[in-house]
């Protein structure tokens, strides 16, 4: 009988050392659970770091604004400790990643260049101090910018004259402003009431959107072609919570994390986006315009004077450069 309860004692022990191991990382997701970040960014590392781990550091996702509805808010949750991981968009905070933004900005990397790549080959010596208090797990682009409309045609810049766009930042701002466009800054989950309602005449956003926020249901126009910039996206962990972990699980998480999380990312909204636009073509009822170079050059010479001042505004030749490789 003693014999028995030692072992049950042992048990007893073995159990709650593990239990005081296992650690689950919340992640913070102000959208639906069907969104594209939560196969391609939040399963993932939940997989990942499980497997790596034995399943001793997992992720769970908290889906539709569960710790925070705002957007906006998402990279401070993180340092306040509301959630371990959460995901955003620079735009919607534009001032504090001025150089970051460079990225969405028209042709500043070509329409085949993957923006993870173009990020993190600038991040160690460009961008890392836009990243107070965090751990990027990943860094990201959307599909390039396309314009989305309601019964309204684009062809040429001056097609634009007087319309409301809506934007992300005050960057995309800029570039819309100087194609004859009033901006309307909001977060994309506002876009499709007010696409809607009429209080917007389009959006200038990835073609992800179309499927991930049901954009096709109130869009009819869509022109592609031009080199609009993309929407920039991130993941980041706490840095107080990361350094807190064992090395063991640091090790797993650095391994999880950075190019490889940030391309599944890319290559998920991609696929997204590719599978909006064939449903947007493939339908009776929508207006689709390929900009040929020449008509698409003229939306690049309508925005370059924004484009460079805006690289000259925040220092950030040497980022741009970075970008692009150079």
């Amino acid at each position: 009988m003693k014999m028995k309860h030692l072992f049950t004692s042992a048990a007893l022990v073995v159990a709650s050392s593990f239990a005081v191991q296992a650690e689950e990382l919340k992640f913070a997701n102000f959208t639906p659970p069907f969104h594209t970040i939560n196969a391609s960014v939040i399963e993932k590392l939940n997989a990942d770091l499980s497997a790596a781990t034995g399943g001793t550091l997992t992720v769970r996702g908290y889906h539709g604004g569960e710790l925070g509805a705002g957007p906006v808010e998402q990279y401070v949750r993180v340092l306040q400790g509301v959630t371990d991981i959460a995901w955003g968009l620079p735009g919607y905070t534009s001032s504090q990643f001025q150089k970051t933004m460079i990225v969405e900005l028209p042709n500043a990397i070509p329409l085949d260049m993957p923006g993870y790549e173009a990020i993190w080959r600038a991040y160690a010596d460009n961008l890392a101090s836009e990243f107070p208090g965090t751990k990027p797990l990943a860094i990201w682009t959307s599909e390039p910018n396309v314009f989305i409309m309601k019964g309204k045609v684009i062809r040429t810049p001056a097609d634009l004259a007087g319309l409301k766009l809506r934007v992300a930042g005050a960057t995309a701002a800029e570039v819309v402003e100087a194609m004859g466009a009033t901006p309307v800054q909001m977060p994309i989950n506002q876009v499709y009431n007010a696409l809607q309602t009429g209080l917007i005449d389009g959006v200038v956003t990835g073609s992800s959107t179309l499927s991930d926020f049901k954009l096709d249901e109130v869009a009819d126009s869509y022109t592609f072609g031009a080199n609009l910039g993309r929407l920039t996206f991130y993941a980041v962990m706490s840095e107080a919570k990361y350094n807190s972990l064992s090395d063991a699980d640091k090790a797993a998480i650095d391994a999880a994390s950075g190019i490889g999380l940030s391309k599944s990312a890319e290559d998920a909204w991609n696929a997204t986006a590719n599978a909006g636009i064939e449903a947007a073509r493939a339908s009776g009822d929508n207006t689709i315009v390929d900009l040929t170079p020449e008509e698409a050059q003229a939306f690049a010479d309508a925005v370059a004077g924004v484009v460079d001042s805006y690289v000259a505004a925040v220092d950030g030749a040497a980022t741009l450069a970075a970008l692009r490789g150079e």
